[in-house]
């Protein structure tokens, strides 16, 4: 099974509705809003938005139809302190993360219903960093580059398998350390972010029981 790698660039005008995005906001049909979750500290706090990604834009490279292709696949989870934010004190670590950790949500279609669900602070600035636009491809470039991949091989992992109950689970998308004009994504000393499907769930198109791992390099 061939990763399918992402490759982030700054987009030289506004990303279009329903088009495949890493930061920036989520793009969220009505009446669908932005996830949240009750942090250790009992408040309500948003996810952070990671991606989304257009399946259409991949068709051509999943050649071996491991997802959908159609449909809008957004990723969300609690990262908030390997992006330098202390608030709610609750986060995924070394460990596989419980099901609340991480939010991905499917929506098999693109509609015009879709809107960008912004989040601001209290001057009404955009909390989320600047959005990226994504590439695709299932070659390495010739030229260093983060390791975002969707079904990354577990190349970080230093054991044969995840633990119990999850040996065969296999790595969704893996989001790599790495920094721009308005972040500083580390994941523990510049490691990477898994997010973990079971099989059976995998060839059902369900992502709800999603988990996720870090694993530092």
């Amino acid at each position: 099974m061939k990763p399918i790698r992402l490759t982030l660039c700054k987009p030289f005008e506004k990303i279009p509705t329903g088009s495949s995005r890493f930061w920036g906001n989520p793009d969220l049909p009505s009446p669908v809003v932005y996830p949240t979750y009750i942090g250790e500290d009992g408040q309500e706090w948003e996810y952070q938005f990671v991606c989304q990604i257009n399946l259409a834009d991949i068709a051509d490279l999943d050649v071996e139809n491991r997802l959908p292709h159609k449909g809008l696949l957004s990723f969300f989870a609690k990262i908030d302190h390997y992006l330098g934010r202390f608030d709610d004190g609750s986060g995924i670590s070394g460990y596989i993360s419980d099901p609340a950790d991480v939010k991905v949500l499917y929506f098999p279609d693109v509609t015009d219903d879709f809107q960008e669900a912004v989040l601001v602070d209290d001057d009404e600035e955009w909390l989320n960093p600047a959005e990226f636009e994504i590439k695709f491809e299932r070659t390495l470039p010739d030229i260093y580059h983060e390791d975002h991949a969707l079904f990354a091989e577990p190349t970080h992992r230093e054991w044969d398998t995840w633990d119990p109950p999850f040996e065969d689970w296999q790595i969704l998308l893996q989001i790599d350390s790495f920094s721009g004009m308005d972040f500083n994504l580390n994941f523990m000393d510049f490691g990477v972010l898994d997010f973990l499907i079971s099989p059976d769930d995998l060839a059902a198109a369900r992502f709800d029981n999603i988990r996720a791992i870090v694993l530092s390099t």
